[in-house]
């Protein structure tokens, strides 16, 4: 094959693989790169799918002015470096977007770019995968013979080896020795238990995985014998077992081979904990949230609602900044309780002044949401059939509102009548935002008769393969 197609094809296959594994990991996900292989080529631009429209000034910044510099800097750092050693660059820092850069004494820079999905548990995992890609970028870029389209199939299953990654690199930060603990053997195990049922039932609770050495250092409840002790691998075993921390603050301790027994001592700091919470659960370390797992397999979204779309709204009100924050924080609390409790809702969000007559049951006087008190009764009026009527003094005035108006043409017959109620009534009313709640926890903002969350800039890509452009006529393109 002609060396400048294969090494095109290598670049290709290499974001393509990059793009369907993050967009199964989190939501339909876009990747671009910015890379020079040598240093006299031109530096250029693969991005299929416009992920840097936008950013072009700091792009040309950070590459066209000056440019004898950086690279001048790059060639200082890789001076003498061993082939393949890739010395990490600085972040390009563009809003919205996760980098990960690099440079090689045999692939000179790269630089690549994802979004930043704003339901991520972690943006850390995303970087390991970016950080991969280009490591596989390099082996292949160089390679005569390689199998190209070997690096496409491991980066679009890269999620549990992607999350592995980053909690070898947190754990070695903190420990003053060598883990023992098999990390990705741990998450495969944590996967199976995921799924096993034990009498019709999913697991919850929570199992953290502790360094063998910091074993000691726990009280326990109480110990399991070390003869008797039960192998992780026995799922059946693990997930009967957690029957005994359900519901409560124990947890069960596992050294990674086996479970050493039960505790209700917090989970130390170095340890890799999992919660479990039915047919879905998290994966946390020191206290954050490194990702979470359902159906199977390990994904990077937190599982509340996204309401970036409602924020923006309320900003754009006449709304002051304070009262648009705080109105903004209680349908937050209302909607990620409904998420929780899996039952759909319909919340209504009236700006204007005086508000809007809603038929229902009417409040008197309106129940304000400012008392703590009051939050836990409309968390439970969500609960029943038709709207809660909220106004911007977030006051409760009425609830079971009925939510009616003309036919429109784009209603959707894929959906429900709450959701199609509430475009109707939305296109009919102003000063109306809808926010509509579905059992299957998807969230939709409704403003002026659209799905305000239904945009998305995200598009398929074509299957033909996508052509490098060199900087300067992006640039051009870009800023035009």
């Amino acid at each position: 094959m002609d060396q400048a197609l294969y090494r095109k094809l290598c670049v290709a296959n290499i974001i393509n693989g990059v793009t369907e594994g993050l967009s199964k990991f989190s939501h339909p996900s876009r990747v671009a790169l910015i890379y020079a292989a040598d240093p006299a080529d031109p530096v250029k631009v693969l991005d299929p799918q416009d992920l840097l429209r936008g950013h072009g000034v700091k792009i040309h910044t950070m590459f066209s002015a000056k440019e004898s510099q950086w690279q001048t800097r790059i060639r200082t750092v890789i001076d003498g470096q061993p082939e393949g050693f890739q010395i990490p660059e600085n972040d390009l820092a563009l809003s919205g977007l996760i980098s990960y850069g690099c440079c090689c004494s045999d692939f000179f820079y790269q630089a690549w770019f994802t979004e930043h999905h704003p339901d991520l548990c972690s943006i850390y995992p995303a970087q390991r995968w970016l950080e991969q890609a280009a490591t596989l970028l390099i082996h292949d870029y160089n390679g005569k013979n390689a199998p190209i389209h070997s690096s496409e199939y491991a980066l679009e299953n890269y999620a549990l080896q992607a999350i592995a990654d980053h909690i070898v690199d947190q754990r070695d930060r903190h420990l003053a020795h060598d883990s023992k603990l098999q990390v990705p053997a741990i998450l495969n195990h944590v996967l199976e238990i995921s799924k096993t049922r034990e009498e019709g039932a999913w697991p919850r609770g929570v199992l953290f995985f502790c360094d063998p050495a910091q074993i000691a250092k726990i009280e326990f409840i109480t110990r399991i014998q070390k003869h008797q002790r039960p192998q992780l691998f026995n799922i059946k075993h693990i997930r009967k077992l957690m029957v005994a921390v359900e519901d409560s603050h124990r947890k069960l301790v596992s050294d990674g081979r086996t479970i050493i027994g039960i505790t209700d001592e917090p989970v130390p700091d170095d340890a890799i904990a999992v919660h479990f919470r039915g047919d879905y659960g998290f994966l946390d370390i020191k206290d954050t949230r490194i990702a979470s797992f359902f159906d199977g397999s390990f994904h990077s979204i937190t599982r509340e609602a996204r309401l970036v779309e409602l924020e923006e709204l309320l900003l754009d009100t006449d709304l002051d900044t304070d009262r648009a924050t705080v109105l903004f924080q209680v349908v937050s609390h209302l909607v990620h309780n409904a998420g929780r409790a899996r039952h759909g809702c319909t919340l209504v969000i009236d700006l204007n002044d005086p508000p809007t007559r809603l038929s229902g049951h009417v409040l008197d006087p309106p129940l304000s949401l400012m008392e703590t008190r009051n939050i836990e009764l409309a968390c439970s009026l969500l609960k029943i059939d038709g709207a809660v009527h909220l106004t911007a003094d977030t006051c409760i005035h009425g609830f079971a509102c009925l939510l009616d108006g003309r036919t429109i043409e784009w209603e959707k017959m894929a959906r429900g009548a709450r959701y199609n109620s509430a475009l109707r009534f939305s296109a009919a009313n102003s000063g109306i935002i809808v926010v509509v709640v579905s059992a299957d926890r998807p969230v939709s903002i409704i403003y002026n008769g659209i799905e305000i969350s239904a945009f998305s800039d995200w598009r398929p890509m074509s299957q033909h393969i996508p052509e490098p452009v060199v900087l300067e006529n992006y640039l051009n393109g870009v800023l035009l």
